[in-house]
């Protein structure tokens, strides 16, 4: 299964964003849409899966909801907005992060792109950063991987100036 993760798109959707996912079979978005329409255009370019993001309105909360707790090609994963990262996680994830028992936690709300392995907990971290133009970050980004056998293979990170 070939994956493509972002984040913090803000209602920001583009042709480099398009390229970069073109050979993935799903798009796994870590919340702030912005807004239902462009999560519509993200669903009709590549299967979506996303949860919500503290930006993201009633109508966005309605269809995806705060977490998505599921398995892909062997590999449990954990995906929640606002969840931190090894050594900082927000208050209450680290409980249902335990209880889930992932292999892979997402995360997105910081617009910083981070891919950190938690040795005490023994999941992978990933973070896409923002992939919208919104926020502090100066530079764009997303990344895309493949799952087989429930292990992650040919990461890769995706680069884009922010205007």
């Amino acid at each position: 299964m070939k994956v493509g993760l972002l984040s913090d798109t803000h209602g920001f959707f583009d042709d480099k964003l398009m390229r970069f996912f073109n050979d993935v079979d799903e798009l796994w978005h870590a919340g702030d849409i912005g807004n239902i329409e462009t999560a519509d255009k993200i669903a009709a370019f590549k299967p979506l899966r996303s949860v919500h993001g503290n930006i993201d309105g009633a109508n966005v909360r309605i269809v995806y909801p705060r977490i998505q707790i599921f398995t892909c090609a062997g590999m449990n994963v954990f995906m929640v907005h606002i969840g931190g990262y090894p050594g900082r996680y927000e208050n209450g994830i680290l409980n249902e992060l335990k209880e889930a028992k992932p292999q892979l936690f997402i995360s997105g709300h910081s617009h910083i792109l981070k891919v950190i392995y938690d040795k005490k907990n023994d999941w992978l971290h990933m973070n896409p950063g923002a992939a919208g133009i919104s926020g502090f970050h100066q530079v764009r980004t997303a990344i895309r991987f493949t799952i087989e056998n429930g292990e992650i293979k040919d990461l890769e990170i995706g680069e884009w100036k922010r205007n």
